[in-house]
């Protein structure tokens, strides 16, 4: 078969070795479901002819502002934005903070090409302050283009799109931030056992998840950039997260019990990705990637909505160092009778992405303020979350993360009743570390519809929530959005005059119940 037609802007020796031109020349197909399947098992993958096609109805099909820069916008002002430079000495545009542009086979002029039409977009798009995705996305546009101004018009529509429903690239240091917190939060409930890997060789964990981005937009190779973005163009940005768990989880299994190459786990997993055709095959990793059972578009939403208010409290809207996930527990500023800075690390490790932004309050300690319950609840109330840690009388470390301010518990009129959301959990330190969450968190199976009588979790009576999405302090983990029943609402705290009680799973797993003549020590910290 002959080589496809590339355009002038590509490396051909390079290509050919790289996306040959093997499969199907036409692509029928209207209907969206159809289409996901076709993306994901890779139909036009194998046809360099097809795939521009694809991408040219792809994108002329998103819905875009009203006024969106065009071929000729480009062709007006390319002159004047590059001047007499040559192309390949162009500055990059400040927003993508230093990325450089992935070769991904172009030859000098393509790389020149894609400074040029970076320096255009900035110029069209003064609101882009921060997109380092964009050189990786223009680069593999520039590919399915017959000229610059082509290219540019594509991209232009991807970073005008406004579809609310349909988020595609970051294009400010809040979005960007907010969405590596909700990676990171997505790690430590998918993907534990490399978050467990990252907290042990990290000094930073939130430094290493910040780099997500780039596995896919610069460190991946072409022909996987290429597949991962053929089914991100059709279905969007969750696709990013699950192609980005799917490498940590590969990772973790090459990486598990070996010694890392580098003291720098941060660069292992760049290098990692760069070599990734020596562990796994595109096809492979879209497998895994969509075996990985998330939720759905709208949970990934609603929490990135709860961390991008976060970070706003926090004034963090411009670019700007991120703070260290473990700045609250250094060994200078933090004092515990009952945990030492390395196992309030691991704990810290668990606590949802946008509360590690806050420095923790100490508000109870048995030593300081004695055994009483009502003590306790006075001391908490009126903070959410709290961080529970207990040591019993038979030296075992146990503990809870309580995402609901314990005042609700009034709500109940001095009786037993349950509140709280699905990001509450427990855990033990001693005598070994364990964490136990919801069981819907493993199970999503079990989050159909169920009677009453089968979980003690779901029996009590629903308590109120805020109109806002944003307000509750668990958008993602709250059952509400699992489309149950309104009397089965997540419930995990309990607080009365002779104990309390935190249950992440009645159906199946452990309680932790306290009454105070079983503690020995106690204490509880807030963010």
């Amino acid at each position: 078969m002959d080589s496809p037609g590339y355009n002038c802007f590509v490396d051909k020796d390079k290509m050919d070795a790289t996306i040959q031109d093997l499969g199907p020349k036409e692509l029928s197909c209207t209907e969206l479901q159809e289409l996901k399947q076709l993306a994901r098992q890779g139909y036009w993958a194998r046809s360099y002819t097809l795939r521009g096609k694809v991408y040219q109805r792809l994108i002329r099909d998103i819905p875009c502002r009203t006024v969106t820069p065009d071929a000729s916008v480009y062709s007006d002002i390319v002159g004047k934005i590059v001047g007499k430079h040559s192309s390949g000495s162009l500055p990059l545009p400040e927003f993508v903070d230093n990325t450089q542009v992935p070769s991904y086979c172009l030859n000098t002029r393509g790389e020149g090409a894609v400074r040029k039409i970076l320096l255009c977009i900035a110029n069209q798009f003064p609101d882009v302050s921060f997109c380092p995705a964009l050189p990786a996305v223009v680069a593999l546009l520039l590919h399915y283009s017959i000229d610059e101004a082509e290219c540019f018009e594509k991209a232009c529509r991807i970073l005008a799109c406004n579809d609310p429903s349909k988020k595609l690239i970051d294009q400010s240091f809040l979005a960007f931030e907010s969405s590596c917190m909700t990676f990171g939060d997505l790690v430590n409930k998918y993907c534990q056992a490399a978050h467990k890997l990252m907290v042990a060789v990290s000094e930073d964990v939130l430094q290493v998840y910040a780099d997500w981005q780039r596995w896919l937009f610069g460190e991946l190779p072409l022909n996987y950039f290429a597949r991962v973005f053929d089914v991100f163009l059709v279905e969007g940005y969750k696709v990013l997260y699950r192609v980005a768990l799917a490498i940590l989880k590969f990772f973790h299994k090459v990486r598990a019990g070996q010694p890392l190459e580098s003291d720098n786990v941060k660069q292992d997993i760049r290098t990692f990705v760069k070599d990734i055709a020596k562990t796994v095959s595109p096809e492979k990793l879209l497998e895994k990637a969509f075996a990985i059972r998330l939720f759905s578009r709208k949970e990934i939403q609603l929490l990135q909505m709860a961390n991008e208010k976060a970070l706003k409290q926090k004034g963090i809207t411009v670019k700007q160092k991120r703070q260290f996930v473990h700045l609250a527990v250094h060994a200078e500023n933090f004092h515990s009778e009952i945990v030492g800075v390395k196992e309030m690390r691991d704990i810290w490790s668990w606590v949802p992405e946008r509360f590690a932004l806050c420095q923790p309050l100490l508000l109870f300690s048995s030593l300081q303020h004695g055994y009483s319950l009502t003590r306790f609840y006075f001391q908490c109330e009126g903070h959410e979350p709290t961080l529970l840690l207990i040591k019993t009388t038979q030296k075992e470390v146990c503990g809870a993360y309580l995402s609901t301010d314990w005042s609700e518990r009034n709500k109940f009129g001095g009786k037993l009743g349950f509140f709280g959301t699905g990001e509450c959990f427990v855990f033990r330190l001693q005598p070994e570390v364990q964490r136990y969450e919801w069981v819907v968190i493993k199970h999503p199976e079990l989050t159909k519809p169920v009677s009453l009588e089968s979980t003690t979790i779901l029996s009590s009576p629903c308590h109120s929530v805020s109109s806002d999405p944003a307000d509750r302090l668990s958008p993602f983990l709250a059952a509400r959005h699992f489309n149950l029943p309104s009397k089965t609402e997540s419930l995990f705290m309990a607080g009365g005059n002779d104990c309390l009680i935190i249950e992440p799973d009645a159906s199946a797993g452990p309680q932790c119940v306290v009454t105070p003549k079983e503690a020995d020590q106690g204490g509880a910290l807030c963010d």
